[in-house]
């Protein structure tokens, strides 16, 4: 329990497409607890896709507070999708061992806040998994696990 007032830095990173190389957005670490991150927002530019990938740990709980974001997931090898905007607030809860992506189908930036459960612990080594759209399509990706 902190017991005075205390600062300090937010950790800001540049996220980058893994196709194209180029960056879709950033991501900034907004509550911490030592190492482990509590609470992120998650931001991706107009147009861009972030993932496929999920989390074998952590289930995501996000909540879209600026633009329009598609959640797409892969629940028991079927698609589905899931919009989340900034004018109708919904909280959508994701489960660990869903494949996850993000998509930004509006004009600006689209803000998400993750609160993962269990928090973000940069020490857990292979918590995430990466996929392409065709090991998903193909039901391929159940071999990465």
């Amino acid at each position: 329990m902190i017991t005075k007032v205390a600062e300090d830095t937010a950790k800001k990173v540049k996220t980058y497409d893994v196709e194209t190389k180029e960056e879709n957005g950033f991501l900034i670490e907004l509550f911490k607890d030592g190492d482990k991150t509590i609470a992120y927002l998650s931001c991706a530019k107009p147009g861009a896709f972030k993932g496929y990938h999920l989390h074998r740990v952590r289930a995501a709980r996000y909540i879209c507070l600026k633009g329009e974001m598609k959640i797409i997931l892969y629940v028991n090898g079927k698609r589905e999708e899931h919009i989340l905007t900034a004018e109708n607030l919904k909280r959508l809860y994701i489960p660990p061992m869903t494949p996850t992506g993000l998509q930004n189908i509006g004009n600006e930036d689209g803000w998400l806040i993750n609160y993962p459960d269990p928090p973000y612990d940069p020490n857990l080594k292979d918590e995430q998994v990466d996929f392409t759209q065709e090991e998903l399509d193909s039901g391929e990706y159940f071999r990465k696990l």
